[in-house]
């Protein structure tokens, strides 16, 4: 079984900057990718930054380009999400997402999430 568990979330005002970070763990045999969701209230849940187990060719989604910038350290297993520039529009639960395999085969896992709240 894999774990994720994601940290970091708060309440911030507009502006404002917040660090998350997202620690896998469990019978990991190697890991893929993880990635950023989130979802807002009475939204879907949408793609906002994925990181490759290379560190080679982020992607983001538009809405959060230039604003967040997701990276990560293998060793630890850990991705981060570095959210600057923060508006309301950002408040939603951050889940941490990763593809991995284990003995069970190729995967995708999740977090619990961590809530955002961008406010003034």
């Amino acid at each position: 079984q894999v774990q994720l568990v994601e940290s970091g979330g708060g309440s911030v005002q507009p502006g404002d900057s917040l660090r998350l970070s997202c620690a896998a763990s469990g019978r990991i045999i190697r890991r893929y990718s993880m990635a950023w969701f989130r979802q807002a209230p009475g939204k879907e849940r949408e793609f906002v930054a994925g990181i490759p187990y290379s560190g080679v060719g982020m992607t983001y989604a538009d809405s959060v380009k230039g604003r967040f910038t997701i990276s990560g350290d293998n060793a630890q297993n850990t991705v981060y999400l570095q959210m600057n520039s923060l508006k309301p529009e950002d408040t939603a639960v951050y889940y941490c997402n990763a593809e991995v395999s284990t003995a069970n085969g190729i995967m995708d896992y999740w977090g619990k999430g961590t809530l955002v709240t961008v406010s003034s």
